[in-house]
C-alpha cells in the first residue's frame, strides 16, 4: 500500500475484490510453517483486503489489521463476514498509526508495504515495537529495481527497499532471516510474475 489513499481506493474499487488473490502470501505462510512457533495474537500492517489477516483469524490467531483504504478494508470485512472471521480492522495511515500503549502482538507482518523510504522506515519501527516477547515479525516487499527478468513492482525506486532502507532492530529483537533476490509471484493479479523482494523475518527475545 502506499499512502495515497485516493489512489488505492480506486485500484481496489476497480478490481472488485481480491487484488492480491485470496491466499495468503507465501513467504508468511512458509515463515509460520517453520519450527514449533505458535501465535496467539496478529497484528497485519497494511493488510489490504485481507488476505493475509483472514488467512490468521481462520488458524484461530485473534487478528488486528490497519490499512489505508477505506475501500479495501470495506472489501476485507465484507470476505470476513462470508468467511465467518472476526478481524479487528482499521483504517489508518501508517505514517501516524501507534497501538496502545502496552498493546502487543506475538505475530507483526508487514507484506508489500509501497511508499517513500521514510513511510516503509516508520512501519517497520511501529510492527518491530509491537512485538511480544518472543514474538516474530514478518517483511515481504519489493526491492531493488525492476528489470526484463523482474518487471513487477513499482517503477519509482524510492518506493521499493533499497541498501540502507531498513531501521536498526531494537536490542533485544534478532535478526533469523534477510534475503534479497528474484522471485516468481503468483498472488493475484497484481502480483503474478518475476519480481526482486526483499524477505525478512526476526525474532524479540521470550
Amino acid at each position: 500500500m502506499t499512502q495515497k489513499q485516493p489512489d488505492w481506493d480506486t485500484r481496489y474499487r476497480a478490481g472488485g475484490g481480491a487484488l492480491f488473490g485470496t491466499a495468503p502470501n507465501e513467504y508468511l505462510r512458509t515463515s509460520l510453517a517453520r519450527g514449533r512457533f505458535r501465535p496467539a495474537t496478529a497484528l497485519c500492517l497494511a493488510d489490504g483486503d485481507g488476505r493475509n489477516g483472514r488467512w490468521l483469524a481462520k488458524r484461530g490467531l485473534a487478528v488486528t489489521a490497519v490499512d489505508i483504504s477505506k475501500v479495501a478494508t470495506g472489501q476485507a470485512h465484507a470476505s470476513d463476514t462470508k468467511a465467518g472471521n472476526g478481524v479487528e480492522r482499521i483504517v489508518a495511515n501508517l505514517k501516524d498509526w501507534q497501538p496502545e500503549a502496552g498493546q502487543t502482538w506475538d505475530l507483526v507482518c508487514l507484506i508489500y508495504l509501497q511508499g517513500p523510504p521514510a513511510l516503509r522506515r516508520k512501519a517497520i519501527e511501529t510492527g518491530l515495537n509491537a512485538l511480544a516477547p518472543g514474538g516474530l515479525f514478518v517483511l515481504e516487499g519489493f526491492a531493488g529495481t525492476p528489470d526484463a527478468d523482474a518487471p513487477l513492482g513499482p517503477d519509482d525506486a524510492d518506493k521499493r527497499f533499497q541498501p540502507g532502507d531498513l531501521p536498526p532492530l531494537p536490542a533485544d529483537v534478532m535478526l533469523l532471516e534477510e534475503t534479497r533476490g528474484l522471485v516468481r509471484l503468483d498472488e493475484g493479479e497484481r502480483h503474478a510474475g518475476m519480481a526482486r523482494v526483499l524477505r525478512l523475518t526476526a525474532r524479540r527475545a521470550a
